[in-house]
């Protein structure tokens, strides 16, 4: 990765200067390091069906997330991929649960809170994972069965990653964010952001990939994510994305790249981003928005993942016996399961057959391979739960 070498232990104010980081940005994307891109737009790598064909070999597969990873590294560091859900009426069955979700909200007189936005101006859903998982949890297995998430997900973060969504609907009218970066350090203030070590700051952009599907058509004037490509690349942007000067630059220099409904867009969390002004007169922009965490770091939202698994093993069951791919059905566990064995009590869960016990992932997993029925999934799910509780004083 190329990066601003700074013999600092910490970064301050002082070293965010803008020459530097516009020797990092302005600069233009050779398609020829990305063969497997359809084409390059606005410095943004566009993957399509050549992708989508590469996954389906491990051989494939391989060179994809390869490929991916120095995209979100030292390349622009924002990738989208068309027909991302090449059949979009997976889709639209999870927007029609989302909308039920929106309207019960508004039933109810609650506003859900916004990151960068004042409450009730957009409409949001938060913890929409667990939320899809229980109340449709077929549409679940069939929207996260999907490659390319797993593909995005797998070459930044490795295996045993976690999934969190919230779904985001941007009315007619919704205000354009300030430029930023995201989770982890991106949720702090300059201030605050400054007391950790510089290499945490390279550290905090690996924990997490940023995505979106898109719910809705998205052109231009709907107000799509605003990118700056490269931004990643640059030290001390946790800071430099609260000063004056690097706001200014990000309003003159961003991109937006329009969507269809079923594409994709994932993005190393450093990129210097914000969602765009909605401008048109009746577009509802919905995007389901994905945050990604390693398996080493802690995702935003708490998640119900055993809750998870027993709502969608019935619908998971199913469809193994009717003949989804054992890459798919590994694509719904990844989304819906823990597959990280720690923190636990290993008094109650020593690690039998390796250096770490059981997860509850590979739990589901064995469930499937011998086709367990639900009751039975239930049962031992919730002894692995207790297993796992921490020692009483």
């Amino acid at each position: 990765m190329e990066v601003v070498v700074m013999q600092t232990y910490r970064f301050t104010s002082e070293d965010c200067r803008l020459a530097d980081f516009r020797s990092l940005v302005e600069r233009e994307t050779d398609q020829r390091e990305y063969p497997l891109a359809e084409r390059i737009e606005k410095n943004v790598v566009i993957y399509g069906e050549r992708f989508r064909t590469a996954l389906a070999s491990e051989d494939g597969r391989d060179q994809a997330e390869r490929e991916l990873a120095r995209v979100f590294a030292d390349g622009p560091g924002v990738a989208v991929f068309e027909a991302a859900f090449p059949d979009t009426a997976v889709v639209d069955r999870a927007t029609a649960a989302f909308r039920v979700l929106i309207e019960e909200q508004h039933a109810a007189g609650r506003q859900a809170g916004d990151h960068f936005a004042k409450p009730g101006a957009n409409d949001r859903v938060w913890h929409a994972l667990d939320k899809l998982a229980f109340r449709a949890p077929e549409v679940f297995v069939d929207y996260y069965a999907n490659d390319v998430i797993a593909a995005a997900a797998r070459a930044w973060l490795g295996p045993n990653y976690q999934v969190t969504s919230q779904v985001n609907v941007v009315n007619p009218g919704g205000k354009a964010q300030v430029a930023h970066r995201d989770y982890h350090l991106g949720f702090m203030s300059d201030e605050q952001a400054s007391r950790y070590p510089a290499h945490l700051h390279w550290l905090s952009a690996g924990l997490t990939l940023q995505g979106a599907v898109a719910h809705t058509d998205m052109p231009v004037e709907s107000g799509p994510t605003m990118y700056l490509p490269y931004s990643q690349l640059y030290g001390p942007g946790y800071l430099a994305f609260h000063r004056p000067e690097f706001i200014e630059y990000f309003n003159e220099h961003y991109v937006q790249l329009p969507l269809r409904k079923g594409d994709a867009a994932f993005f190393n969390p450093a990129v210097f981003h914000g969602a765009g002004e909605n401008r048109s007169a009746e577009i509802k922009r919905m995007a389901n928005l994905l945050q990604i965490s390693a398996a080493f770091g802690r995702a935003m939202e708490v998640v119900n993942r055993i809750g998870i698994c027993r709502a969608v093993y019935p619908a998971l069951l199913d469809r193994a016996r009717s003949g989804m791919s054992e890459r798919e059905l590994h694509n719904v566990v990844a989304a819906a399961a823990e597959g990280y064995a720690f923190p636990t009590n290993l008094d109650n869960d020593p690690p039998v057959n390796g250096l770490a016990p059981a997860t509850q992932a590979d739990l589901v997993w064995r469930a499937l391979c011998d086709r367990w029925d639900p009751a039975t999934l239930a049962k031992e799910l919730d002894q692995w739960e207790a297993r796992r509780h921490p020692a009483k004083p």
